[in-house]
């Protein structure tokens, strides 16, 4: 059957129905009376030369036909619907799927994307965060936001910030602690790249200890865990403002080391969109502000 030819009144009159098993209910739904339902229904039997509906003494049962048109058309049509609530104000509204790292998108992401939307009301943004393991293809992603040195290979990346590790902890645990070296008594939180305290004591000229304390996959956990008096964490600061001007969090010493930056990655193989684009540009923007403050 070609596409001039489809019964798209009949077509509609069956999904309904066979959703609802009920011509009556059917008719309420697509503001048509029962009757029209069951004629169209009918029409749609004629053309496909099968039985859709078995016509039962107190309702409808769908046959093995019925059963197989169903799901096809109820994709179909919630797919069209959605494309057409994409459509606002004379443009369509393209989606733009992000991933991110969540110490990312807590710490610096959330409180200026109302500013992306008012400067850019037609991007539908899709945010998925994760804990800096991603995977751009199978997980269908436009682009993402993520942490390290900006070489992942088949991915364009743009430096956005940079992200020097300190030590945060509790403010309790803070008071004891005079001098670097006093870190070599306490628990070291450890993020899943184990190096990161060895080349922070490196860096305040001092041997680093053996740690064995708790490894964490999420920076926004081994925050929290720091915040309740668990340990030290080495975290990005910059990333953590509001929990540092709450006091939950204190920063004992200045010295931070850096081993990575965020970066706005997307596969070379996939082609920018107005949406990507627009997205791009708008970080970029943001970053080099908050670089200047």
């Amino acid at each position: 059957m070609t596409l001039s030819h489809l019964p798209l009144n009949a077509l509609r009159a069956f999904e309904a129905a066979a959703r609802q098993l009920s011509f009556t209910r059917a008719g309420l739904e697509l503001r048509v009376t029962q009757a029209a339902v069951s004629h169209q229904v009918k029409a749609l039997e004629e053309i496909l030369g099968v039985p859709l509906f078995r016509r039962l003494p107190r309702g409808l049962a769908l046959t093995e036909e019925g059963e197989a048109l169903l799901p096809v058309l109820t994709d179909a049509f919630r797919r069209i619907a959605g494309t057409l609530e994409r459509f606002e104000g004379g443009r369509l509204r393209e989606v733009l799927t992000l991933g991110a790292v969540g110490t990312f998108v807590t710490g610096w992401l959330l409180p200026r994307l109302p500013e992306f939307r008012a400067a850019h009301p037609f991007v539908d943004l899709r945010l998925m965060t994760n804990n800096n393991r991603v995977d751009l293809a199978g997980e269908g992603l436009d682009a993402a936001i993520r942490f390290g040195d900006g070489a992942w290979h088949g991915t364009e990346a743009t430096r956005l910030l940079a992200a020097p590790l300190s030590p945060l902890c509790a403010p309790a645990l803070a008071a004891r602690l005079r001098q670097p070296a006093d870190l070599l008594g306490e628990t070291l939180l450890r993020s899943y790249r184990l190096d990161e305290w060895e080349r922070w004591f490196a860096a305040v000229d001092l041997a680093a200890p053996a740690i064995r304390g708790f490894v964490f996959d999420s920076s926004l956990t081994m925050a929290e865990a720091a915040a309740q008096g668990t340990g030290v964490a080495l975290l990005p600061a910059r990333m953590f403002e509001h929990d540092l001007r709450q006091g939950r969090l204190v920063r004992p010493f200045a010295a931070e080391v850096t081993l990575g930056a965020y970066w706005l990655t997307r596969l070379k193989s996939r082609r920018e969109t107005p949406a990507m684009a627009a997205f791009r540009a708008w970080l970029l923007a943001e970053a080099g502000i908050a670089a200047g403050a």
